[in-house]
């Protein structure tokens, strides 16, 4: 269901919340691609609830446009909204579903989608969280100026026009302790609501993968 969560400076955003099935396993925020927070991410939120954890959707859209849900093939306005997003700001906003979440119980993990995979891995260098994955993660190359500080995941397209093989070879020189995997897709290989994007092979492998790191490091 959709709550609202403060952020340290007193911003009040929307947060979609999924409850676990079952005993609950730790928290998970999932980060947004620049589309908002979508149907089909809510269903990313019911796949990992199914598996025991609590699932926060913040709206990092919110102090552009508060609501804002952008169509899959409107990428214009869905960029304007992104580029519009300061970075400190939605930080905060990260900060505050990971601290709603921390305040339940558990441990909290991150995973991120194209824009949020890139706000994944810079949640990772500077937020309490105990570890980040991110899908096909976008300007990853503005985040390697600061140490990962927790474990991190990455999935890419090896035909990904986002994110190119050469910026992905920077990053793992940078940061060393990131894990990669390739797959032969590119991006929004894991969205099946793009069905010219979505490759079920690679989004399947990439989920396997993601549930054997947060079991890892979340302790459960």
């Amino acid at each position: 269901m959709m709550q609202t969560i403060t952020a340290s400076d007193g911003h009040v955003l929307d947060c979609w919340f999924e409850a676990p099935v079952g005993e609950r396993r730790g928290g998970i925020v999932i980060l947004q691609e620049i589309f908002g927070v979508t149907d089909q991410l809510k269903g990313v939120a019911r796949k990992y609830a199914a598996l025991g954890y609590e699932v926060a959707i913040p709206a990092l859209f919110d102090r552009t446009e508060h609501g804002a849900v952008v169509d899959f093939n409107d990428f214009d306005r869905a960029r304007t909204l992104m580029m519009a997003s300061q970075l400190p700001n939605t930080l905060m906003d990260i900060d505050a579903a990971v601290q709603a979440l921390a305040a339940k119980g558990g441990k909290v993990a991150v995973i991120g989608f194209c824009w949020g995979g890139g706000l994944a891995l810079r949640s990772a260098q500077t937020i309490d969280i105990a570890a980040g994955v991110s899908f096909y993660g976008t300007r990853i190359d503005q985040y390697l100026d600061k140490p990962l500080h927790k474990p991190f995941l990455a999935h890419f397209g090896l035909s990904d026009g986002h994110v190119p093989v050469e910026m992905i070879e920077d990053a793992k020189e940078a940061l060393p302790g990131m894990e990669v995997h390739m797959y032969e897709a590119g991006h929004a290989f894991a969205n099946e609501a793009r069905p010219s994007a979505y490759v079920p092979a690679a989004a399947e492998v990439a989920h396997a993968r993601t549930v054997e790191f947060l079991a890892l490091h979340l302790g459960t």
